[in-house]
């Protein structure tokens, strides 16, 4: 549930020393031996602490002979703070003043799927505007079932009756929070989490 792994993201920041690592990971890839003298810390407090990092998705790993290197999951880190404020005023207006009248929602939704799709429903192309771009992937990502967990494989087939282009609409499809992934499983987020195109001016 995305609502777990909010909690679990903000656990892992819940640490000065978590968040100082996160800071100097922010400039690019360290070691954990640079890490701990730029801290003042020994390496198996980093150890530590990136472990905990790790297991909340915040970090990536690599292993080069006796040295792990750290660099941040720039993508998770973001779509977490903005899920997190989605999250909290999802029933207000504060994230993007307030929704559009219902009758000019409706009709800008109709003539958007009119302009970027064919008549047999495939996707011409992914539009540039963001506002319209929402409504798109709010069309296509509606297909599939709530409470569902769908392999990566099984995403990027639903994803191919609509457009070639698979993996950009499958990122797009986490960044704007419809889906999160878990262990290379994909499932819809709860409507409300998702990215309001109604509220964009």
């Amino acid at each position: 549930m995305q609502l777990d792994k909010i909690v679990n993201y903000h656990k892992a920041l819940a640490d000065p020393t978590r968040i100082r690592i996160l800071v100097l990971l922010a400039d690019g890839e360290l070691n954990g031996q640079v890490l701990a003298d730029k801290l003042g810390v020994t390496p198996a407090t980093i150890t530590h602490h990136a472990a905990k990092l790790r297991e909340a998705s915040l970090l990536y790993e690599r292993r080069v002979k006796n040295t792990i290197y750290f660099s941040l999951n720039h993508h998770f880190i973001k779509a977490n703070a903005a899920a997190s404020v989605e999250l909290i005023y999802s029933h207000s207006n504060e994230t993007g003043g307030p929704s559009m009248p219902e009758d000019k929602a409706e009709r800008l939704q109709q003539s958007v799927l009119k302009n970027f799709f064919t008549s047999e429903g495939k996707l011409k192309h992914v539009p540039a505007q963001l506002k319209k771009k929402l409504i798109v992937l709010e069309h296509i990502v509606s297909r599939l079932e709530k409470g569902r967990k769908y392999t990566e494989q099984e995403i990027n087939d639903f994803i191919r009756q609509y457009h070639e282009d698979f993996a950009t609409i499958r990122r797009e499809f986490i960044m704007h929070r419809f889906m999160f992934r878990d262990n290379e499983e994909y499932e819809l987020n709860p409507r409300k989490m998702w990215a309001k195109w109604d509220k964009l001016t």
